[in-house]
């Protein structure tokens, strides 16, 4: 489903050359379940944002469900976030004035979908994070795990191909965190492609394969034991 070729990413600091991403080579099949780790400043945000079509690489190639992305539109690639990829950030990126079924519904309003789709589709979401009885809710009347689980319904609403999620643990306290990591698990059961970015090591060990990032250096993690390297 993902394949990275020797991609690069490189910024321009004053006279100075940062290789963000460093000839990376990454393949995540559909269906997976893969923890992505690296410690601040190794690059995990790059990744995430090129996986996730917010930014394209500056060499090598990416390609996403057998296509290089490259060859996309900016039209199509906003097609691609909104229709095939599930972002989950840390910060949950929730419209305060909006409630929690309006948040849920907000990327069906960009599909065009019909009022109906949108109401079953939200509905089945929220039922599916076990948030339906709090849709009237606005994102202040609601926890720091239950906006997350919004968060998630607004992802599961468009049906992606790809969930992607940012440090999805990293403003919660460690219950909610263990929660939220058990919704993870159910969603790779149904069949979900999960990508889970972290600079957590417990996090990280929860997916059944992990890919560690060093100054830009992508590589598979044989060895759970060496995800306390890296962290």
């Amino acid at each position: 489903m993902i394949i990275f070729r020797d991609v690069s990413k490189i910024y321009h600091i004053g006279d100075s050359e940062v290789r963000a991403l460093d000839h990376a080579n990454m393949h995540i099949h559909k269906g997976e379940f893969v923890s992505i780790i690296g410690p601040s400043g190794s690059g995990k945000s790059t990744l995430m944002n090129i996986i996730g079509c917010l930014d394209q690489a500056d060499e090598g190639e990416y390609l996403l469900d057998g296509q290089e992305i490259r060859d996309y539109s900016e039209k199509e690639l906003a097609r691609i976030r909104n229709r095939k990829i599930g972002f989950i950030f840390q910060d949950f990126n929730l419209l305060p004035k909006l409630t929690a079924y309006e948040n849920v519904e907000l990327p069906l309003i960009y599909q065009r979908a019909s009022l109906r789709a949108r109401r079953e589709q939200v509905e089945e979401a929220m039922n599916q994070v076990g948030l339906w009885e709090r849709r009237d809710h606005k994102p202040t009347e609601l926890s720091g795990g239950q906006q997350q689980r919004v968060a998630i319904a607004r992802a599961l609403a468009t049906h992606p191909s790809l969930f992607l999620a940012d440090e999805p643990t990293g403003n919660l306290d460690q219950r909610t965190g263990r929660d939220l990591i058990n919704l993870f698990h159910q969603l790779h059961d149904q069949g979900n492609t999960i990508v889970l970015i972290t600079h957590d090591g417990n996090v990280a060990r929860e997916a059944p394969r992990s890919i560690k990032i060093l100054d830009g250096h992508v590589t598979d993690i044989e060895d759970k034991a060496e995800i306390e390297e890296v962290v």
